[in-house]
């Protein structure tokens, strides 16, 4: 199948069958399609369109999310996880606020904070009506089965031979809706799990198909056992009802966020507390609970320590600042200490 068939055989499915009503394909802007694509990396449709239409009502335009405070744009994103998306969410739109212009060639773009060569070409193509392929993980599985293109995506040779492949198939007419058109393909028709090949306007010819593949590919990623961190979370009550709560540092795990304390253990916990002068009224510690990052998972056992000391203070890691329930809810938490902190606080009534 050469590249213009293909293209025709993608957007006169798209026309018929694909989605068309999506929020990011409303109204489309630069800022629009750059916000949905950094929602949408490793992250499923469903679960960013309630984050989106959130974000948008908040932020309506790249001059807002420029001018809001970090605290506020890592509240609207906490639950989405990684977060270095939002931190350069917040760098970039200062720089393009400052300039004066979203960008609109390539290496502007990604000489930007947070954006790659996909994201890119996705805002390009689809706000700026230029050519540009992109290569998302849902467009790598359509060409790694429509190529049989065996090996894992992340391995540097494949990805090379999928983008070669992506771009000699990207059209220059009506390149925003096939942009449109390949993604959604791949998100409702070439899924991970039980393609629906039969539907799929590409089933003649994916050679994936026609050798009996589609479920070998793309490769999966080599299996790799993750290692296991244990960390003990302080969750300090005092008798106002407030809980101490600190924010990391601005790069890492969490970065940037609203935390509870983290020790080695109960007792490092327990002296650390004494050491600020404030006294154990109270202690008990919670089940071990886990949270998995995509390089290791993090057993952490919640430790619940009650005091009559309010007085606040900084640390040298960052602030350290009692908040009571409602103040909390306004805060970037990470998903698994705001689930602690809500159960806590459901616990206490």
């Amino acid at each position: 199948m050469n590249p213009s068939d293909f293209q025709q055989h993608i957007l006169a499915w798209f026309d018929q069958q694909g989605r068309k009503d999506l929020p990011w394909q409303q109204d489309i802007t630069p800022y629009r399609v750059w916000l949905s694509e950094s929602m949408l990396q490793q992250t499923q449709v469903a679960t960013v369109i309630p984050y989106f239409n959130a974000f948008i009502e908040k932020f309506p335009t790249i001059e807002f999310l420029a001018q809001a405070p970090i605290d506020e744009v890592l509240h609207r994103w906490s639950g989405l996880g990684y977060y270095a998306r939002a931190r350069n969410l917040h760098k970039t739109a200062k720089i393009i606020v400052e300039q004066g212009r979203f960008p609109d060639k390539l290496e502007e773009l990604i000489a930007l904070p947070g954006i790659g060569l996909s994201t890119a070409g996705a805002v390009l193509s689809i706000a700026f009506n230029k050519s540009h392929p992109i290569l998302d993980g849902n467009v790598k599985r359509v060409l790694a089965r429509f190529k049989a293109i065996s090996g894992w995506p992340g391995e540097s040779r494949v990805n090379k031979k999928l983008w070669a492949i992506s771009a000699h198939l990207t059209p220059v007419d009506r390149v925003a809706d096939y942009t449109q058109a390949i993604m959604d393909l791949g998100a409702t028709i070439c899924t991970r799990s039980k393609p629906a090949c039969v539907v799929c306007p590409l089933e003649r010819h994916c050679l994936a198909r026609i050798t009996q593949t589609v479920s070998e590919l793309p490769t999966s990623k080599p299996v790799k056992t993750l290692p296991v961190k244990q960390l003990v979370f302080l969750l300090l009550s005092n008798n106002l009802g407030q809980t101490l709560l600190e924010k990391r540092q601005p790069k890492g795990i969490w970065g940037g966020l609203w935390s509870l304390p983290e020790f080695d253990s109960i007792e490092a916990a327990h002296n650390w507390c004494l050491t600020n002068n404030w006294s154990i009224d109270d202690s008990k510690t919670l089940a071990t609970r886990r949270h998995t990052f995509s390089h290791y998972h993090l057993d952490y056992t919640p430790a619940l320590i009650q005091t009559d000391n309010l007085i606040n203070f900084v640390m040298e890691a960052g602030q350290a600042v009692w908040y009571n329930a409602e103040e909390i809810n306004t805060l970037g938490l990470p998903a698994p200490i705001k689930q602690l902190l809500q159960q806590h606080t459901r616990g206490k009534q």
